[in-house]
Parts: C-alpha cells; structure tokens; sequence
C-alpha cells in the first residue's frame, strides 16, 4: 500500500477547500505552492497580514498565483463568524465583543471557515502547540456527534502483507489523550474505525489492548479497557472488536486460540487502540524503528469535520503529506 500516493490521488479525485491559518510560516508557504501546482485542492486559503505574507513569500522566492489570503482582523466576515462564535459559546461566558477579539485569531478563524462550510479542512501547527490547534477545533468545530472525545491515529504500512490490511494497520491513540477513561476508549475505538475505513479501505477489526487478556490480570487498568468494551457492545457500533486483549492474543490467531477461544477478531485486526498514551507512543516508535516500517501521523480523528495538526519540526513534505491526507476526509 503506497498511502501518500493514495491519499494523494484521492485529496485531487474530491478537489475540497483547503484553509492554513499560518500564512507566513515558510514551510506552509512552499507546502501552499505545492498543493496549488499539483491542484491537490480547488482552492487554498492563507491566513495573515497579506502584506507579511507577500513580503514572506518573496523572500522565499514563492508565487502566490492561485492562492487565497484573507486577514481576519480585516475581513468583512468579521462580524459574521464573531456573532456565531457568540452564539456557540455564550453558554461558556463568552461575550459579543470578547467574540470579535477572538476572531481575529487565524487558528479560529481557520476553524470557523470549516465549521460554516467556507472551507472543508484545516491543517495548522507549524508554528502553533498542539493544544491551541486543538483547543480552536475543540471551540469551533466540535467532535463526531455520538462522540465526546477527540484524539489522534497513526497509519503504519509496510509491514508484511499478513498483518492487518496488506501490511498496514492503524494505531490509535498515540498523541493526544494522556488516560483516557473507559467512555473516552470507547470514542477512541469509534473514530480509530473509521480512520480504518477511510485510510486503509477496509472493515474495521478493532482490538481493544492491555496487559491481560479476558481477565488473565486483575488491576485498575485492566477494568477500564474491560469497561470500554462493555460500553461498546451497549453502542453496537457497526464494526468488529474485542478485548481486553495482549498484543499476542490480538495479532496471532494461535495465541488468540489460547488466550481468547472464539473471539471474532481472530486473524481480522486492523486497528488497535492502545489504553493509554504511554503504550500507544512507544508501541507505535517501536515497530516504527525496530520494525522499519512507516509511520504516518498522528492525524486527528473524532472531529466533527477534518481538521489536523502538524508537528512543529514538520518538513515540506510532511505538511503536503498531512494536508492531503486531511482533504482526503473532507466529505
């Protein structure tokens, strides 16, 4: 499976609206370039002071031919998305002029071009934490309704062709929920199933991981992942899983055979979810470097609509990459 290459077809077969709201990053800047040459988008927005980021991209050598850029703090939209980030967080305090400073954030901004259908994804975090790009998503955008959590999944390819779909799996959550309760794996293995479907293509089979296998260990941590699976069979949410499973017993059908007789995902995983940040970050490093394999991510997942996060020592490449794989779920 050759993912980017995939993703990369798909983001240009949908021709979906891009925003980045860190219009004068240099890297975002040449990923812009990028994406509009290769029409991976019908259109991408930049946000910023136009005149910092022409003056920006002139020092990079970069035309910005075919590329939007908006200012927020001068936008005529201005009193349009301040009077709707009112009315979504006047229950949290939030007052009418405290809704037109925060407009001028291109973060919210970004996030509420998604959320009022002006643009169909967002993708910051070059120069911005992971937490405000999720903190403006969280505001604006919201998570999957019949969800409460949002987190985070990795794509793992290149493995050999009998694990999980023709070499690739999906690992969730790595990057964003440190411990998370049993309802917040439950969400996890929702949104981690549909990742499944739309970036390998496939039924999602989801193992829910720990330590102990059917009870095999006693502990607290144990009784969570048991309790996120209860939660899911009172859901019945449209896919197949199991747990609390060893990695053995979820992998290896001889081993399922002998720690977890008759469970339905034998032979089938494609998506595990791991019961905390701890397991889900070395989990995903280890197979990455000891397996040589690639790893593809974090991507965010249980938002409302599509947005991401980049990490703030991301490449070119790694931003074109990103954004298509975002478009890509735009629907």
């Amino acid at each position: 499976m050759d993912f980017v290459k995939e993703m990369r077809a798909k983001a240009k077969s949908l021709q979906k609206r891009l925003v980045l709201p860190e219009g004068t990053e240099p890297r975002t800047l040449r990923a812009a370039r990028i994406l509009a040459d290769e029409q991976l988008a019908a259109s991408v927005t930049l946000l910023g002071k136009e005149s910092s980021i022409q003056e920006m991209a002139e020092k990079e050598g970069l035309t910005l031919e075919g590329i939007n850029l908006i200012d927020p703090s001068g936008s005529s939209q201005i009193g349009k998305y301040a009077a709707e980030l009112y009315e979504l967080r006047k229950h949290k305090g939030m007052t009418e002029e405290q809704a037109l400073i925060d407009m001028t954030d291109p973060l919210r901004w970004g996030a509420m071009m998604v959320h009022l259908d002006d643009a169909d994804a967002m993708i910051a975090g070059a120069e911005n934490t992971t937490g405000d790009v999720l903190r403006a998503g969280l505001t604006i955008i919201g998570t999957v309704k019949g969800l409460k959590t949002a987190s985070s999944c990795f794509v793992m390819t290149g493995m050999d062709n009998s694990w999980g779909k023709e070499g690739s799996l999906i690992f969730s959550d790595c990057a964003v929920v440190p411990d998370p309760t049993a309802e917040q794996l439950a969400d996890i293995a929702e949104s981690a199933a549909q990742s499944c479907r739309e970036f390998l293509g496939a039924k999602p089979v989801v193992a829910l991981m720990s330590f102990s296998t059917k009870g095999s260990a006693k502990h607290d941590d144990v009784s969570k992942v048991q309790r996120a699976v209860e939660i899911l069979k009172n859901k019945n949410p449209g896919f197949l899983f199991d747990g609390e499973l060893q990695a053995d017993a979820a992998l290896v059908p001889s081993v399922t055979d002998k720690k977890a007789p008759g469970s339905p995902v034998k032979g089938k995983v494609n998506t595990l979810v791991f019961p905390d940040l701890g397991a889900g970050n070395i989990g995903y490093k280890l197979v990455q470097r000891l397996g040589k394999v690639n790893a593809f991510g974090p991507f965010l997942q249980g938002f409302a609509k599509p947005i991401s996060d980049l990490s703030r020592g991301a490449s070119v490449e790694d931003i074109v990459v990103t954004c298509a794989v975002t478009l890509s779920r735009a629907k």
